[in-house]
């Protein structure tokens, strides 16, 4: 049985993973959510304007009176800034499973950050949650994404072919899996 628990502030060497906060819409707007290359990787709208992630903040922040609701801020420790996101956007309690997505602004990549926080959402599921498997896709496009994939100790599953059309191509998605027997092996 899962132990739902919510977006509790998570602290790693570099980063704060906490819930998001009405005060995050400028850095969002500068680092992420605005930026047509990041949000395609994961097929999210662009948001242009404060009224915009307003919006979005209302749907996130409004989540979290629900304590199977995860999604976290990511603020680096040392600016302060709002760099990204990362979240148990699909949870399956029946099953005891949930998948990560997660995205970081362009100039806060290639630092490891991504890795950092994926490492510690996979713990925060299997320890603090209960999870049996966490499961994360990427496209057959997105290399740093299968790096970061790959660093943090998932096993591949398949690819889903021609599962998006973007920008006028079709783009296959892997699936990537790893069980709690597995990172507890690890640990």
């Amino acid at each position: 049985m899962l132990t739902h628990i919510g977006s509790n502030t998570i602290e790693t060497d570099r980063l704060i993973l906490r819930k998001f906060e009405y005060t995050d819409d400028d850095d969002m707007l500068k680092y992420w959510v605005a930026d047509e290359r990041i949000q395609s990787l994961y097929f999210e709208p662009v948001y242009v304007s404060k009224e915009d992630v307003k919006e979005l903040l209302d749907k996130y922040i409004g989540s979290y009176e629900k304590n199977d609701y995860y999604r976290w801020a990511i603020i680096e420790k040392d600016s302060g800034k709002c760099i990204g996101q990362i979240a148990f956007f699909l949870i399956d309690s029946k099953n005891h499973f949930a998948e990560i997505e997660y995205c970081i602004g362009s100039e806060f990549q290639c630092r490891g950050y991504a890795t950092e926080a994926t490492k510690e959402i996979i713990r925060y599921g299997f320890e603090e949650i209960n999870l049996h498997k966490i499961q994360i896709c990427t496209t057959t496009t997105n290399k740093s994404s299968k790096r970061v994939i790959e660093k943090c100790g998932f096993t591949y599953e398949g690819t889903l072919r021609d599962y998006f059309y973007a920008n006028g191509e079709y783009v296959g998605r892997l699936y990537f899996s790893i069980l709690r027997n597995e990172f507890e092996s690890k640990t």
